[in-house]
């Protein structure tokens, strides 16, 4: 009995050395097709670049930190507690590790399953010559394994799959949080613009007010008419209604910052920045109006380059390989599956010396599974498989051209921001002269209170118009450094 056991075990050996060899033989090719990365459409230069400065090899954005160029103190703190603090960046992070479980996941199915269990159990016994029964009692111990050798590919493409999704979800979480910092810098800009326009109020006001007063005075001695001091009191009253509303805005854009760096409204300040006016210009001067006039330059580079500097594009090309990986899986379907089990243990009637060989079994076999039939089901897995990719190759081609269109779009809007914007500050210097000399003129009786007016009305306008331009190039200076990517490389995915 031993000798006939002992000869299935070493023809069963025998065949399963030689269906492990097969197996390593086959484990360099898999069914479905191999990666390959399509095409995208790419340009040979930004159209809006002429006059741009390229990026050198030695010229670059800081990596990481690419808000360091506005040398703000202030925002690099609350840059700084985005990765702590901001709860969709926390989710972002979260749904990676997520990720890479699953990857952990496909990679235990190139490995046994190994289980074991004991057991003990009592019953009766009925005697069929006696009448009575009897007490009895069985113990178990045993160890069991199973494994699917993965001889189709199947295991391997899911890994395959499971790897350039913890990819893609890796860049998903950089381009969130390319996202949020460019949020942050361009909410941070638009409060600053917001007390530059608290104090050009602030100063408008008072000039307003200075008029009011000479115009009553004017009205007491009467030299003017009570029209006069109707439309002194209407552009004051006006002008206060927009220093108001321009505080509502301030503290809204605070409130969105606070959200951002995950701090509650309530609990959330940032001081206004210390303003002065130039002497030469008259106008209201801060740290954000200087930072407009010498925006540092941002290397464009060439458009092949945004490839590898987009996480979005890294992410959309990281999912069409996981899509391209899970036709594999669902070719191998359509192959039979072989397994091997094995099972060995003891079994007796009294637990001492249980673990003896008298009380041993085992058993060991493989097996075959094939479907035959399934209405369809396998065929219908493997076209959505296939639809799957082309979408998922449309999404990446897509993203490469929308964000072609994203630095194209802020190229032109910081070149032609800076120039509207030089414009628009001499517009406001000869605003202001013309204030200056339509009220000399009304002190002269030379002209009407109407002239002072509408002068003053144009610099108001001209004043709003350029804090509007200041906050649009601040904002497009950033979109455009986030539309290249921040600074961002492939190796941050690849390394992972």
């Amino acid at each position: 009995m031993i000798f006939l056991r002992l000869t299935y075990s070493l023809k069963f050996l025998k065949w399963f050395s030689a269906l492990l060899i097969i197996d390593l033989l086959l484990s360099g090719c898999a069914v479905g097709p191999d990666y390959v990365k399509p095409n995208a459409l790419v340009a040979e230069s930004y159209k809006e670049s002429d006059g741009w400065k390229i990026a050198q090899p030695s010229d670059e954005l800081p990596r990481g930190n690419w808000w360091g160029i506005y040398k703000d103190p202030v925002l690099d703190q609350l840059m700084n507690r985005i990765d702590i603090n901001n709860q969709n960046l926390i989710g972002a992070e979260a749904q990676y590790r997520q990720a890479t479980a699953l990857l952990q996941q496909a990679r235990s199915g190139l490995f046994p399953v190994v289980g074991a269990n004991a057991s003990e159990n009592r019953g009766s016994v009925n005697n069929s010559n006696s009448g009575f029964s009897s007490a009895a009692q069985t113990n178990n111990a045993n160890l069991n394994a199973s494994w699917i050798p993965d001889i189709w590919g199947q295991v391997r493409r899911s890994i395959e799959s499971s790897s350039a999704n913890a990819q893609a979800t890796a860049a998903q979480v950089d381009a969130a949080r390319l996202s949020i910092q460019a949020t942050l810098a361009q909410s941070y800009f638009q409060l600053r613009i917001a007390d530059m326009q608290k104090r050009m109020y602030e100063d408008t006001l008072k000039a307003y007010e200075k008029s009011l007063e000479i115009t009553l005075n004017q009205y007491t001695a009467g030299i003017v008419t009570q029209l006069d001091v109707a439309q002194a009191r209407t552009i004051y009253e006006s002008t206060l209604a927009l220093a108001i509303d321009i505080g509502l805005a301030r503290a809204q854009v605070e409130h969105a910052i606070a959200v951002l760096v995950g701090e509650t409204p309530s609990n959330f300040t940032l001081a206004p920045q210390p303003m002065s006016i130039d002497p030469v210009t008259g106008l209201v001067v801060s740290p954000v109006s200087k930072l407009v006039a010498n925006l540092p330059e941002v290397p464009s580079g060439i458009p092949s380059q945004l490839l590898e500097r987009r996480p979005d594009i890294a992410a959309a090309e990281r999912q069409m390989a996981a899509a391209n990986a899970r036709i594999g899986v669902a070719k191998a379907a359509f192959f039979p599956t072989i397994s091997i089990s094995a099972a060995g243990g003891y079994q007796g009637a009294d637990l001492p010396g249980l673990i003896s060989l008298p009380f041993r079994y085992w058993s060991i076999g493989p097996s075959l599974a094939q479907t035959i039939f399934d209405g369809g089901a396998r065929l219908g897995a493997l076209n959505q498989a296939d639809a799957a990719y082309d979408q998922a190759v449309a999404t990446y081609r897509q993203t490469v051209l929308t964000a072609f269109q994203n630095v194209e779009d802020n190229l032109i809007a910081v070149r032609l921001l800076q120039k509207e914007s030089n414009a628009q500050a001499d517009a406001v210097k000869h605003a202001q002269d013309a204030v200056r000399i339509s009220l000399n003129q009304y002190k002269s009786g030379i002209t009407t209170y109407l002239t002072v007016v509408t002068s003053q009305a144009s610099e108001l306008n001209n004043e709003r118009t350029l804090m509007s331009l200041l906050n649009r190039h601040m904002s497009a200076h950033v979109g455009l450094i986030t539309a290249l990517g921040g600074g961002w490389d492939t190796q941050k995915i690849t390394s992972k």
